[in-house]
Formats: structure tokens, C-alpha cells, sequence
């Protein structure tokens, strides 16, 4: 059984759409988005570098109707909005210098994850690996505290700088927040860091208006109690930033996208990846069952482990972990969630229930910042299992 102190100090961080990174994510998602809305059978593996004023794409695509897509025009746009439209910035839409080199998906690799191809007639899994799904009741959306509010800060920034509220916001941003907890609960803040890119003004201003910011949006947690520190771009500036400060990659902000360093993490990224690609949508799976379980009460905390072979259509294990939070054994709780009759962790199914092929209401570009967890938009945040759950609890 997993043991936490139940008096600790936890510290997650979030990034903003205009970190470099995450231009990298949000490039390669909505080349994906491009590529289901052609076909909603597509192979895609897209990754994205970006570095001043360079946006590179590689990986392997297969779709029919590529020839409709326009990788470059998708960069482009995807920058534009996420705020990058200026030279001063040194990485703007419409001046930056574009590299493409996409082909298509390895046929050894389509024989096993294909339907009816290969050894077996069912879809089999993308890859091999384990993936993990995490949830807790300390916050309303079932997400750790940390990370969470991590995200809504920078959300927040990121709506008042597209607003003109505070004119002199750029687009590149990080923060973190540091939790006391209490036996085991979320007691309060002790810290927040926000490293924001500005324009060349008072670190006073920055502060103040920032500090501003962070009391509002954390406030109602009342979270925010005496003695809470603030470092409010603590190196004293930055106003260099984005690609032309730093380079970026698809996938380097696994912890960012997932809990936050709480729970566990296979190692594999989510973002251009189409769902047969097990390292995204089981992991997603594995969130969906986490929250269903601690939503149905029947658990504080559930950490979910599914692993597979690649090509193989059937898990090779799933592990279930309340850390002796839960209402029954985890040993039970892990037989009802193998058994088959309310979560099917078979790739073909979870890709047909939480309809990952074919988007409606949310956008795999949406997942790219802010959290791929913890926003109701997505499906995999759905609670519909409470009733099904419960009655196996019985």
C-alpha cells in the first residue's frame, strides 16, 4: 500500500499556451484535429520544435485526404492565436521560417494496431508501456490541489492578457504553488511563483498587479491564509521569452499535463498522438475510471495502472491503488474494475466509449495547455459509472 505523510509541503507547476513547449504541443494537436476531421481512422505521430522564429515538424502521418491538409498554414494559425504576432518577439506568424518532414506510419507497426491486421483480428495496442489515471477529492474537479490551481492562475492570465487588462502581458508564462497539508488534507498556501514575460516595465507594477491576480482567482479557496510568500518574476525580468528565449519540443511537460508530480506516470507524452496510441488514450481511460471511483465515494484517492504489448488488444495487468483510502479492499476494487462489465480497457472500446476518434465539444488542441485532466469539457472527465460502481460494491 502507497503511504503519504499526512503532514507535507507538495509543490506542482503549470505553463502558459505561449511557453515553448506547449506552442509545440498545440501545433502538433491541431495537426491532429486536421488530420481525424479528414479521417477519423488516421495514424499520427506529429512532433513539433519550435525555436527562434523556426517552427519544425516530423513524425509519421498516415490519412487519406493529407493532400487537404496544410501543416504550415496550422502552424501559423496556431501561433497567431496563442499571441505570437509581432517581430519584437522574435517568433511571430507570419515571418517565422517553416521545416516539414512528415511521412508515413511504419507498416510493421500498422499490421499489429490496425483491426483485422497481423496476428490479431481486434485493434491491439500502439505501444508497448503502462499508463496511470489519478484522482482525489480535495478539489471539486477531483484534481490534486497543487497542480490544479497551478493551471487556473495562468488560465486566468491568460484570458486578462488576450482582454488588454493588463497591456503589458506576453504570451510566456510559468507558475507554481506550494500546499500545507494537514492530515493529509489541504490546509494552506504556503507559496506562488508566476514567472510572466511582460514588456519592459516596473518589477513594482508586475508585482502588484499580479499579486492582484493570484488573491482573486485563489481566494475563494481559502487557501490563501497569512504568511503566504509571493515571487513575482523573482530573477527581476523577463521580457525575453517564448521560442526566441527558449527552445521547445513536443512532450516535454508530462507532469504539467498530467498531476502534477502527485500519483505516478509511465513516462510516455499525449500531445500529436492519435488515440490508437495507447500512451494518450489509455491514460485518459485510467483517469476515467479514477474519477469514477472517488466520485462514487468509494475511495479519497485512486490511482489506476493499466499496461500493454504493442499489438495486443488485451492488458497485460491493471493495478488499483486508494492508498487506504478506500471503502473496500483495493484487491476487490481492482477485480470489478478488471471484470469487464462497467470499463473496458481494450483499446477498440475505450476509443469508441469516450469517443476519442471523433471529437464533439472539445478539440485535442484544447487538451494541449492547462491540463489534459481536471476540465469538464472532455469526456474522460465524465462521472456516469457512480451507480454501476456502487452497485458492485454491494
Amino acid at each position: 500500500m502507497s503511504k503519504i505523510r499526512a503532514d507535507h509541503v507538495f509543490t506542482s507547476e503549470s505553463v502558459s499556451e505561449g511557453h515553448p513547449d506547449k506552442v509545440c504541443d498545440q501545433i502538433s494537436d491541431a495537426i491532429l484535429d486536421a488530420c481525424l476531421a479528414q479521417n477519423p481512422k488516421s495514424r499520427v505521430a506529429c512532433e513539433t520544435l519550435v525555436s527562434t522564429n523556426l517552427v519544425v515538424n516530423a513524425g509519421e502521418i498516415t490519412c487519406t485526404g493529407w493532400d487537404k491538409i496544410n501543416p504550415e498554414a496550422i502552424a501559423r494559425q496556431v501561433v497567431r492565436e496563442i499571441g505570437y504576432d509581432r517581430e519584437e518577439l522574435e517568433f511571430c506568424a507570419d515571418t517565422f521560417d517553416y521545416i516539414g518532414r512528415l511521412h508515413e506510419q511504419s507498416p510493421d507497426i500498422a499490421q499489429g494496431v490496425d483491426e483485422g491486421r497481423g496476428l490479431f483480428l481486434e485493434q491491439g495496442a500502439g505501444d508497448q508501456g503502462m499508463m496511470f489515471g489519478y484522482a482525489s477529492d480535495e478539489t471539486a474537479a477531483l484534481m490534486p490541489a497543487p497542480v490544479y490551481y497551478s493551471h487556473l492562475l495562468l488560465d486566468e492570465l491568460q484570458k486578462i492578457r488576450k482582454a488588454g487588462t493588463i497591456p503589458y502581458l506576453r504570451p510566456d508564462s510559468k507558475s507554481q504553488v506550494s500546499i500545507k497539508y494537514v492530515d493529509g488534507r489541504p490546509d494552506h498556501i504556503t507559496s506562488v511563483v508566476i514567472s510572466h514575460q511582460t514588456a519592459d516595465v516596473p518589477l513594482e507594477t508586475i508585482r502588484k498587479d499580479l499579486i492582484g491576480v493570484v488573491k482573486k482567482v485563489l481566494g475563494p479557496t481559502g487557501l490563501l491564509k497569512d504568511n503566504v510568500e509571493y515571487f513575482i518574476n523573482p530573477t527581476g525580468k523577463f521580457v525575453i521569452g517564448g521560442p526566441h528565449g527558449d527552445a521547445g519540443l513536443t512532450g516535454r511537460k508530462i507532469i504539467v499535463d498530467t498531476y502534477g508530480g502527485v500519483g505516478s506516470h509511465g513516462g510516455g507524452a499525449f500531445s500529436g498522438k492519435d488515440p490508437s496510441k495507447v500512451d494518450r488514450s489509455a491514460a485518459y481511460y485510467a483517469r476515467y475510471v479514477a474519477k469514477n471511483i472517488v466520485a462514487s465515494g468509494l475511495a479519497k484517492k485512486c490511482e489506476v495502472q493499466v499496461a500493454y504489448a504493442i499489438g495486443v488488444a488485451k492488458p497485460l495487468s491493471i493495478n488499483v491503488d486508494t492508498y487506504g483510502t478506500g471503502k473496500l479492499e483495493d484487491s476487490q476494487l481492482e477485480a470489478i474494475v478488471s471484470s469487464g462489465k462497467i470499463f473496458d480497457f481494450r483499446p477498440a472500446a475505450l476509443i469508441k466509449e469516450l469517443g476519442l476518434l471523433t471529437p464533439k465539444g472539445w478539440s485535442y488542441r484544447e487538451t494541449a495547455a492547462y491540463g489534459h485532466f481536471g476540465r469538464p469539457q472532455f469526456p474522460w472527465e465524465k462521472t456516469d459509472k457512480i451507480e454501476a460502481l456502487k452497485a458492485a460494491a454491494k
